[in-house]
């Protein structure tokens, strides 16, 4: 088929729960339904293989882990935009890793016959890549083994796959026969990992797509690199979505679930069948130094019925400074630099009662009663206003005795240019990315 549904699940929080009905295996492979559905779960979820011994945190505990990693992205994604050196690293991690975009995992399968692989969904990079069997320095359970794979090939240096991928180390003059296309990617100030470039048949759901490249991981130093994969949704030439134009069109959506479900499961489509008609868009804007990143044109944020006054040059997409403001998975909550976030962020307290606290990554906890309603948080962009729900505003203790706005200012080690509109924000609405019409759709939608 030319279109897969992904269900996944988000980062796992295992509440209490009775079920009335006979439930499902969260574990199982298959849908339920019998369809052609992939399966994602929780990277801490007892299906993933780097699911942690203990998993009774609360949601409030839960989203303050994940969002404590933020600052080491917020510092990646700003170190990617315009007057900034390339980097090579890839932040992918999760835990007390440097790096945290591990919030979601597919369950994907290379090779002939196809092998189970983990690998995290990130919507602001272009690789692919994932472990291989006798890598040194690889810390994970699950790796691919290339010898076997029928359809394993290497790629050569001279091929145009090769002088796309970054931190290449194939030799200045052209060997006989012509080397394995290879390259070096490092980690913060420890870490690092060597690749070769290779193709292999990768399987979706029923979608089987041949010769997809990736990276194959030979070689690790460092304590920062992450166990799984990385399946890159950026616009690069090397990501998913590019290398798979001819058959989903570069279109994809995903529907992120509730912290308050029990499973958190969601869903990922990949091409135009089966995306709702009925949806606004915005336009997509694209930086031509950093491409991948998907900017929006963000002209205002209203609190209520108040349009907070903001200036327009923290909002105003700047290509040759790399200003502005993206949409991204890997994330947790949203981040506006200061002068923006402080104005919402006030506003806000004018219509809540105090008194206030901090906790974590949020500054503005207070007392939750029914006395004390939050006003609705909207984005305003280009022909879409996005009305965050209620629970894209607020996280509550699992007392429900405490509520904090789950917004922030970009903290003071991150270059504050760039706003990112996070994952928290994004959930239980259907975000849909047409690359070739350069638009971003957002609707309503249940997705737990």
């Amino acid at each position: 088929m030319a279109s897969s549904t992904l269900h996944f699940f988000f980062l796992t929080l295992l509440l209490p729960f009775t079920f009335t009905t006979a439930a499902r295996d969260p574990c199982a492979t298959a849908a339920p339904d019998g369809s052609d559905d992939l399966s994602i779960i929780p990277i801490n979820a007892k299906c993933s293989p780097f699911a942690p011994t203990h998993t009774s945190a609360s949601v409030m505990d839960t989203v303050l882990h994940m969002a404590s990693a933020d600052s080491h992205r917020l510092t990646y994604l700003s170190s990617l935009v315009a007057g900034k050196p390339k980097l090579t690293s890839v932040p992918v991690a999760s835990g007390n890793q440097i790096f945290h975009t591990g919030n979601y995992v597919v369950r994907a399968r290379l090779g002939t016959p196809p092998q189970l692989m983990f690998m995290v969904l990130d919507t602001s990079n272009d690789a692919v890549w994932l472990p291989c069997s006798g890598c040194s320095g690889c810390s994970t359970a699950v790796s691919f083994n290339p010898n076997s794979s029928s359809t394993y090939s290497t790629v050569s240096c001279s091929t145009t796959q090769c002088t796309q991928a970054r931190g290449l180390t194939c030799p200045s003059s052209s060997p006989s026969p012509p080397s394995i296309c290879s390259f070096n990617q490092s980690y913060g100030g420890d870490s690092s990992f060597s690749a070769s470039l290779v193709q292999d048949t990768l399987t979706l759901a029923s979608d089987v797509i041949p010769s997809f490249s990736f990276g194959c991981i030979n070689s690790v130093s460092g304590n920062s690199l992450p166990p799984q994969g990385l399946m890159g949704l950026g616009r690069g030439p090397m990501s998913l979505v590019s290398q798979t134009t001819s058959l989903y069109a570069g279109v994809f959506s995903y529907c992120l679930p509730s912290f308050r479900s029990f499973y958190f499961s969601g869903s990922l489509k990949l091409g135009p069948t089966g995306q709702p008609r009925s949806i606004r868009y915005t336009p997509l804007l694209s930086n031509p130094r950093r491409p991948s990143l998907y900017y929006v044109n963000l002209t205002g944020v209203s609190v209520g019925s108040v349009h907070v006054p903001i200036d327009l040059k923290y909002l105003t997409f700047d290509s040759t400074s790399g200003a502005g403001t993206i949409i991204d998975s890997g994330t947790v909550i949203t981040r506006f630099v200061q002068p923006v976030y402080e104005a919402i962020r006030d506003e806000f307290r004018k219509q809540v009662k105090g008194p206030f606290s901090t906790l974590g990554a949020f500054d503005t906890c207070f007392t939750a009663d029914n006395d004390n309603v939050a006003p609705m948080m909207t984005l305003h962009m280009t022909s879409l206003d996005l009305k965050l729900p209620m629970e894209n505003t607020l996280i509550h203790s699992s007392a429900g005795t405490l509520a904090c706005l789950s917004m922030a200012g970009i903290p003071q080690n991150a270059n504050a240019v760039l706003n990112v509109i996070a994952n928290l924000q994004q959930q239980n609405l259907r975000i849909l990315f047409d690359v070739p019409n350069s638009r971003l759709g957002i609707a309503p939608e249940p997705c737990n």
